[in-house]
């Protein structure tokens, strides 16, 4: 167990000594500074000329939310497309099928607004080519989007007054070239070495210890591992994900993976800070979100290494922790730290079955994502930490008597209209999609019965397995309690809806938010300027994320994973 503890340490120790030397780098790329990397330079102005792209054409913010909606249909429409028509196209040694238009809709929908749900099994439900053409595309692209998102806001409020927020596409393509791509190389060749396959052959045969013969499926898992967790997408190549031995072979190989997950998102809130020249700001924003992090691992950490008090109530020892959905080789405290950093973030990929974990340790990863602002995907993590702050400094300029101003520029009804409506949503789908999926459960069963029955845990758990379903989509993680059956007519369009909404509207109101302060006039700071880098304003901020976003979720909670957790 001391082992363990030390693995977890040095992973978190890692991550933030790393994060600021790269949120340096970041901004310094979407400044246009020089860097380490500026030989891609030939690649970008090839990819802006056969685009017909001008990266110097400055957008405002309505035309820049123009560009990214129209981006996203694009892909939408390529990736349908390739979905259903797989089992005809090449690169499908396995001969898998093409999937069902909802299943289709659902995937395409998933992948598309950074999420990666999968109602699907990795190796057998797509091919070597939507592996690659759709699902790692979308990785790079989906990614790219949300930093480009932030890169955008950083401009607008790093300005004194500007009606533009710079050019989408060059954010997006420096976000592919600059910094996704080459940490996936660096990733890939990890991983690689680890033992990790890296090929288009198909499913190899091997025989097992017991004398069976056993197919076992391989391909380019090492090229597309390293997107999933750097850009926060989280899909499996395989279908239980990194605790898959090929996907994530060794301790070394889920170190390195569980690293890539937090380290963007991380380094995203010191950028912010750099971009703006107020590192103050940065650090205290990310001080909030550490200490948030480190909470939720010591929670989960604890509670997966004592085991189940059930378990111990028969009298079995559980030196090991609570084993139940993990790896040996991993150990019970890797996956504890595993399952906290994939769900403050809207990764979703798991090294162990959530479905699995201790009742409070699934309240706290299902807390991670409802509050989802803790680091969360690379990009909109901080802009939706960003909506709160607008939020905090209306409430704190009321409440001492000042203007509410943010980076000197003043936060009025229609920001703070905006601000609402955005952290309101949240809440909203996840609450009134698990209140109809309840209902229909109790009341509906032969419709429930006729898709599969959905539920293999009834009870406490059961409400839990559609609770974090819509958790997860609502927060673009990805993750579910796997007991639930949601390969269905209702589960994929609903969870698809839930995912349109939570992804865009959120980005369209933060985009704006940033472009409205910033074409409003520059108001340099004097002694009535309410501060913002400061611990007072950082304990607001906290209590303001902890009041809107966590305590809307604890009658739910009373009757799902809490009332679990005291069943035991």
């Amino acid at each position: 167990m001391n082992t363990e503890i030390l693995g977890v340490v040095a992973q978190i120790v890692l991550l933030v000594v790393l994060s600021y030397p790269l949120g340096k780098y970041i901004a310094n790329v979407y400044k246009g500074k020089k860097t380490c990397l500026d030989f891609m330079k030939p690649i970008e102005t090839a990819i802006y000329r056969f685009s017909g792209i001008n990266p110097e054409e400055e957008m405002n913010w309505k035309q820049f939310l123009r560009a990214l909606l129209i981006v996203n249909l694009f892909w939408f429409i390529w990736g349908m497309l390739l979905l259903v028509l797989q089992g005809y196209l090449p690169l499908n040694p396995d001969g898998n099928a093409g999937q069902t238009a909802h299943q289709a809709f659902n995937t395409c929908i998933s992948f598309m607004v950074n999420c990666n749900e999968q109602h699907y099994s990795g190796e057998t439900g797509l091919t070597y080519l939507t592996q690659l053409f759709v699902i790692m595309l979308f990785q790079f692209v989906t990614a790219g989007t949300g930093m480009a998102a932030m890169a955008g806001i950083m401009k607008a409020l790093g300005e004194k007054t500007t009606k533009t927020i710079g050019n989408f596409w060059k954010y997006l393509v420096l976000s592919c070239t600059r910094i996704l791509f080459p940490l996936s190389l660096i990733v890939g060749f990890i991983l690689i070495t680890q033992g990790t396959p890296m090929g288009f052959d198909g499913k190899m045969e091997i025989t097992t210890m017991e004398g069976a013969t056993q197919n076992v499926s391989q391909g380019p898992t090492a090229a597309i591992v390293p997107i999933k967790q750097l850009g926060t997408n989280g899909g499996g190549y395989f279908g239980c994900n990194s605790s898959h031995p090929l996907e994530n072979p060794t301790y070394l190989s889920n170190m390195t993976e569980c690293w890539s997950i937090l380290i963007l998102p991380m380094a995203m809130a010191f950028a912010f800070g750099f971009y703006i020249k107020r590192k103050k700001l940065g650090y205290s924003i990310y001080g909030v979100m550490l200490f948030a992090f480190l909470v939720g691992v010591c929670i989960n950490v604890y509670q997966e290494m004592n085991g189940n008090p059930r378990i111990d109530a028969m009298g079995i020892a559980q030196d090991n922790g609570a084993m139940e959905g993990k790896e040996v080789r991993l150990g019970a405290g890797a996956t504890a730290l595993w399952s906290i950093v994939t769900t403050v973030t809207s990764n979703g990929s798991v090294n162990g079955m959530h479905d699995s974990t201790m009742p409070i340790s699934g309240l706290m990863e299902m807390l991670n994502m409802q509050i989802n602002t803790w680091f969360g995907g690379v990009g909109v993590g901080w802009m939706n930490y960003f909506t709160f702050i607008i939020i905090a400094v209306f409430i704190s300029g009321l409440m001492v008597g000042r203007t509410p101003e943010f980076l000197c520029h003043k936060v009025e009804a229609r920001e703070m209209k905006v601000a609402s409506i955005v952290a309101l949503l949240h809440p909203f789908v996840i609450l009134v999609g698990t209140a109809l999926a309840a209902y229909l459960y109790v009341h509906a069963p032969a419709f429930v019965e006729n898709e599969g029955g959905w539920l293999n845990n009834p009870g406490f758990h059961g409400l839990s397995e559609m609770l974090y379903e819509f958790t997860s989509v609502a927060a673009n993680n990805g993750s579910g309690f796997e007991g639930l059956g949601d390969n269905t007519w209702f589960w994929n369009y609903a969870c698809g809806i839930v995912l349109i909404l939570s992804r865009f509207i959120p980005i369209v109101g933060q985009v704006a938010i940033a472009g409205l302060l910033a074409s409003k006039k520059y108001i340099p700071e004097s002694a009535g300027t309410l501060k913002t880098d400061t611990v007072t304003f950082s304990v607001m901020t906290f209590a303001v994320i902890f009041i809107v976003a966590a305590l809307s979720f604890f009658p739910v909670h009373a009757l799902s994973t809490i009332a679990e957790h005291f069943s035991l």
